[in-house]
């Protein structure tokens, strides 16, 4: 696996969120480094999703503090959270079926770099941000499904879609949310593929329930129950974890 950077990209500090007298997650810390990819598991209610929404700004946090970069980006709405550096993606799929998988591609980097000043534009003939989502789909191996109308691909070019889609924002930081959800052995065996590509030059974060697909993948896993984290380790320590062993993995 690729060496992650020394210096973490993004750092969470004591992120609380309660929803009422409930803690959905109650004291996370996590630091996100460029070059590798930081699992997250945990089972259903572990608060996994919920701390995403904080990361990316969809929710905000109770408590705690989020560094981007070196900058605090606590409070920053979703939008220019996004427009920083973080980029995400979704348990259900968010394309645009009727669009080809390029166009989808192109509003996903329209998004990121609103031109308001060229009115007498198309912004469909835009070089700037066709040359982005193509990169991007490149990146995300679907070149050859430029011209593809988004809704006739497998449920894992889609969730591969998403990605690019990501990735037309210009992010550093990636946070996935169940990318392997609802794959076949093969599409699993291509996302974790483009997984390893991607973390080369980004710092990734991955919620997802696939174990095999985890420790294979993973650089580190952070392990959540009731909203707390039990453990944050390499995969073997935690494997051999005897806490993570009777809250979660069981006889895995």
């Amino acid at each position: 696996m690729d060496q992650a950077s020394d210096a973490p990209l993004l750092v969470a500090s004591g992120l609380t969120r309660r929803f009422g007298g409930l803690k959905a997650v109650n004291n996370v810390s996590v630091d996100l480094h460029v070059g590798e990819v930081h699992a997250v598991i945990g089972t259903n209610g572990a608060g996994k999703s919920t701390l995403i929404n904080m990361l990316s700004g969809e929710i905000p946090v109770s408590s705690g503090t989020i560094m981007l970069k070196g900058a605090d980006v606590t409070h920053l709405p979703q939008p220019k959270r996004a427009r920083s550096g973080i980029g995400r993606s979704y348990q259900r799929t968010t394309i645009f079926p009727s669009f080809t998988v390029l166009e989808n591609c192109r509003l996903a980097a329209q998004a990121a770099r609103q031109r308001p000043w060229a009115l007498w534009e198309a912004a469909a003939q835009c070089k700037e941000t066709v040359a982005v989502a193509r990169r991007a789909l490149d990146d995300a191996g679907l070149s050859d499904a430029a011209n593809l109308p988004a809704g006739s691909m497998s449920h894992g070019k889609k969730r591969q879609l998403e990605i690019a889609m990501c990735l037309a924002t210009a992010p550093q930081v990636l946070l996935l949310d169940e990318p392997l959800a609802g794959m076949g052995a093969e599409e699993t065996e291509r996302m974790l593929a483009l997984l390893e590509n991607l973390k080369r030059g980004h710092a990734v974060l991955l919620v997802e329930h696939d174990m095999d697909a985890v420790f294979r993948v993973a650089d580190r896993i952070t392990v959540m129950v009731n909203g707390e984290v039990i453990a944050s380790d390499v995969p073997a320590a935690i494997r051999s974890n005897a806490d993570v062993q009777v809250a979660y993995l069981g006889n895995h």
